[in-house]
């Protein structure tokens, strides 16, 4: 009698010991992702609205690029994803890599004044590529565009009005008040306002140029977001730079994530 009270006894005790050793560890929280939406600083002119930009290279524009990494950097992002492709990946790290030994020096381009120095002031020893292409198509929107002249000529008028105020922007204000504006609620909605100008084109005839033109710029950019979504799983902080065309989609596309949640750049811009 003595024996099996001592095993029960036994038993008791090491239930919740084994109850301890077989539950699931704690769920690690949602991964944060903040989006910096930026203009190309080295501007290579492939864009329809021409402009030229503020020089960050300058001494005032190099502290403010230098200021803002420190404070992105206060997010403590585990990961740093930039624009560009999977191919560009190993030359993108080799130059991480110099510019961590101090054999590389920051060009012209927001992938190094802004992510390489993030990434360096956490400690990474690399960065990530998310751009990605979609699939090729024929799309025959520019083709098709002059037998609709009220829209090309409201494309024409649109293109030149931006070209004309973003050129006065650049001009007349600072890096901060143009990244601001840049990630402004309203400038992502004018960044897909044009898209919209542009979806309709070929309807009335069941062409459908403009939508399949439109879906071909969502179809890349829903890419380049699953990118995103791979490298933010749960417990990471991913801080991701693009163009403002880029992140003025990929704001809808993580507000509709029920896995991921947004950390607003916006004041992380200021000083």
């Amino acid at each position: 009698m003595s024996v099996r009270i001592g095993l029960l006894f036994l038993l008791l005790l090491a239930s919740p010991l084994l109850r301890a050793e077989q539950a699931p560890a704690a769920a690690l929280p949602a991964a944060r992702v903040m989006l910096l939406g930026t203009f190309h600083f080295d501007n290579p002119g492939l864009d329809a609205v021409k402009f030229t930009p503020i020089d960050v290279m300058q001494p005032e524009q190099q502290a403010y690029v230098v200021a803002l990494s420190e404070r992105l950097a206060r997010f403590a992002p585990t990961k740093v994803l930039l624009e560009y492709t999977d191919d560009a990946d190993e030359k993108i790290n080799q130059r991480y890599r110099d510019y961590l030994a101090g054999k590389f020096e920051l060009r012209k381009n927001e992938v190094y004044q802004v992510g390489f120095r993030v990434a360096k002031l956490m400690g990474h020893t690399r960065v990530y590529g998310f751009d990605a292409a979609a699939p090729a198509q024929d799309i025959k929107l520019w083709d098709y565009l002059r037998q609709e002249p009220a829209t090309e000529s409201a494309l024409n008028t649109l293109i030149e009005t931006e070209s004309r105020r973003l050129q006065e922007l650049h001009r007349t204000k600072s890096l901060q008040e143009i990244l601001t504006l840049s990630n402004s609620p309203e400038e992502n909605q004018r960044n897909k306002g044009f898209y919209m100008l542009l979806n309709p084109v070929g309807a009335k005839g069941r062409l459908f140029h403009g939508a399949d033109a439109s879906a071909d710029w969502w179809h890349r950019n829903l890419r380049m977001y699953a990118i995103v979504q791979q490298q933010a799983a749960p417990g990471e902080r991913v801080l991701a730079i693009a163009g403002s065309g880029h992140v003025a989609l990929m704001h809808d596309f993580l507000r509709a994530d029920p896995e991921r949640v947004e950390e607003n750049v916006l004041s992380y811009l200021a000083p």
